[in-house]
């Protein structure tokens, strides 16, 4: 082989197949891989415009992909003031009246836990701005909302609502809302109210966002959702030139869904750009164990959490089955174990027409009966393990352990078990809900705890991955959930040229230390996009 379009050389450089001979070296031609072997190969490989990259001391693996991500709702869900480091009521107050202020105030990333376990209200907000400022902050799930009563006023919520999903305006015993709103719908008539983002400054911080994402090593990630502008912004970013990273969409399917709304999810299937497409359909069964909303076999300690989000299962799935049969490869967020086993249920009898595996997000708590049921239906557990090492605490204190009760919260985010059982299992951030960055989940993965925090005590710390299932997790496995395990997720001749370069080696640095890895390299379809001068040392 002559004429590659690039060569990188590296010390180390992990293909993440078979084991085989040491790898120093590979090319690249027409975006593909097209030949792996040692530095001494170079001239065998070199054209006279080859671009050759030497990395010295670093370590080249397939690109990461982030399995789930939320990189156009982000924009709206990172409005205002960040809140995620806030950690009591005085902080949260501190914090809103040192906020600037617009037409409204908005935060993102309350934390439940900043409430100490009483009721989540609007009492800190009054204190802190006084009851005629607007103001309307996301939780760290973005699964609720916390508003002013003037938030309140203007979007005319005086009392109780019913909803097609089992969202809710939280109220006092007198019926009066208490400000704390439950899910997307509730939300929704006050999110509509906040004033419009400019488009061009929406699509700066999408395309830095995007900039940022790569430089932190992915090349592609999985968008769950395809609402409002993403059409739109990401057809204005491509059309400025490449994307820095590669997307797949999965457009939401919300209850009380008509069977026109569903045609078209499946016409949706049909858009696509160089580096993004529409494949597949988001579902929720459930919400969130912090908010009372997700569904579980027995009630929470609060009595909560005892329904689905769609308040007919059976419309759920009906329209799972539905899209399955017309070949859309759907996506469900199952938190409760009542929810996990309806979409095992579920999807244990569609037919199978896509070569893309039906897959569930986040599997927070979950009895051992279901996991081998992933494997043995060809699901793909998908999960995001700062989910488990920022928002829970070993000794169950926090609002999640405590709401489940330690049986249920003994069994969660078991990651090492699905492996164990055979399960397919892909890695991802949820970002804005948790910080993006592949280094930090990597290390989290086989910590159970925060990356750096060497106080912490690990959380549950049998279900760490080893250092090679949590790099398979963005990496192989990733690739075998989107269908693709015979064209990505590897470095082999003929797959996507989709590489990563890290200062430090995932499979053997410390996980801390890994945490902090220089990214060097990151490579798309055969081009740069990330290059780091840093060099390294053998």
């Amino acid at each position: 082989m002559t004429g590659a379009d690039l060569i990188v050389l590296a010390d180390r450089i992990h293909p993440m197949g078979a084991p085989g001979p040491a790898v120093t070296a590979l090319a690249v031609r027409g975006g593909l891989i097209a030949a792996l072997g040692t530095r001494d190969d170079v001239r065998d490989w070199r054209g006279n415009h080859t671009q050759v990259i030497e990395l010295g001391g670093a370590t080249v693996t397939p690109g990461l992909v982030d399995g789930h991500s939320h990189p156009v709702m982000g924009l709206d869900l990172t409005r205002g003031v960040d809140l995620s480091t806030v950690s009591t009521i005085d902080e949260l107050i501190r914090a809103l009246r040192a906020a600037p202020r617009g037409e409204w105030l908005c935060g993102w990333g309350l934390d439940p836990n900043v409430f100490g376990g009483a009721p989540i209200t609007y009492r800190p907000l009054v204190e802190a701005l006084g009851a005629d400022v607007p103001v309307y902050l996301t939780s760290a799930d973005a699964h609720s909302a916390l508003v002013s009563p003037q938030a309140l006023a203007l979007a005319g919520i005086t009392g109780p609502r019913d909803f097609a999903s089992g969202a809710s305006v939280v109220c006092d015993p007198d019926g009066r809302p208490t400000g704390h709103l439950l899910e997307l719908e509730a939300m929704e008539p006050v999110r509509a109210l906040l004033p419009a983002d400019d488009p061009a400054d929406r699509r700066r911080r999408l395309l830095d966002l995007l900039r940022r994402m790569a430089a932190a090593g992915y090349t592609a990630g999985n968008a769950m959702d395809f609402e409002g502008d993403a059409l739109e912004l990401f057809r204005a970013l491509e059309a400025a030139g490449p994307l820095p990273m590669r997307w797949r969409f999965a457009p939401f399917v919300m209850p009380a869904t008509s069977a026109a709304d569903l045609a078209r999810v499946v016409e949706q299937q049909r858009l696509r750009g160089r580096r993004w497409r529409v494949e597949g359909a988001k579902f929720m069964i459930d919400g969130t164990v912090d908010g009372g909303t997700a569904w579980l076999a027995e009630p929470d300690t609060h009595g909560e959490s005892t329904a689905p989000l769609w308040p007919d299962p059976a419309g759920y799935s009906a329209a799972v089955r539905y899209l399955a049969e017309r070949g859309v490869p759907t996506v469900t967020h199952a938190i409760g174990d009542a929810g996990i086993r309806h979409v095992l249920k579920t999807l244990g009898v569609l037919p199978r027409r896509s070569p893309v595996p039906h897959r569930i997000e986040h599997l927070e708590t979950m009895p051992a009966d279901l996991l081998p049921q992933f494997r043995a239906l060809d699901v793909t557990a998908s999960m995001q393990p700062t989910h488990c090492t920022h928002y829970t605490r070993a000794d169950h204190s926090d609002n999640w352990s405590s709401r489940l009760g330690p049986d249920r919260a003994r069994r969660a985010f078991r990651c090492r078990d699905l492996r164990e059982h055979g399960a397919r299992l892909a890695l991802g951030s949820d970002w804005p809900i948790a910080p993006f960055d592949p280094r930090a989940i990597i290390a989290d993965a086989r910590l159970r705890r925060p990356a750096g925090r060497l106080d912490t005590e690990p959380v549950l710390p049998g279900q760490a991955l080893t250092a090679r299932m949590a790099l398979e997790g963005f990496t192989t496995q990733a690739a075998e959930a989107a269908g693709l395990a015979g064209r990505s997720g590897r470095l082999a001749p003929g797959y996507a040229a989709d590489l990563v370069a890290f200062g430090l080696d995932p499979l053997t640095a410390g996980p801390d230390e890994f945490a902090e890895s220089p990214v060097l390299l990151t490579v798309v379809d055969g081009e740069v996009v990330h290059r780091a001068d840093t060099p390294v040392s053998p």
